[in-house]
């Protein structure tokens, strides 16, 4: 049975740090883009960021660029986002899924419709 474990929220004042993990079993990440998404109180699910294939194709949205960055560790199964200068409207509920659609190695995208077998998320609070 396929499944997702995000993990590393918490609350933190702005301008804080935190590194999130995703780490999926009953399935290898190696063959997916895997992707970030959040959902604020009130909000519909947006796209964070992604990760190809390969690893060498990253995308953020615009709000987090410059902030957060993801990466992927095959051996370990496991897909990670690193977000520091956090900010208040930074906190949501952070989800990782993979990219059920097959791209090029090096392409990913942030299209939700794509990504399927969601985890129950990990919950990052940004105040002061």
């Amino acid at each position: 049975q396929s499944q997702l474990v995000e993990s590393g929220g918490g609350s933190v004042q702005p301008g804080g740090s935190l590194r999130l993990s995703c780490v999926a079993s009953g399935f290898n990440i190696d063959a997916y883009a895997m992707g970030w998404f959040r959902q604020a109180p009130g909000k519909e699910r947006e796209g964070v960021s992604c990760i190809s294939i390969s690893g060498r194709g990253t995308k953020y949205v615009d709000s987090v660029k410059g902030r957060f960055t993801i990466t992927r560790d095959n051996a370990k199964n496991t897909v990670y986002l690193q977000m520091n200068s956090l900010k208040p409207e930074d906190t949501a509920v952070y989800f990782c899924a993979p990219d059920q659609i097959t791209n090029p190695e090096d392409i990913c995208v942030l299209t939700e419709y794509e990504y399927g077998y969601w985890g129950r998320g990990t919950q990052v609070t940004v105040s002061p």
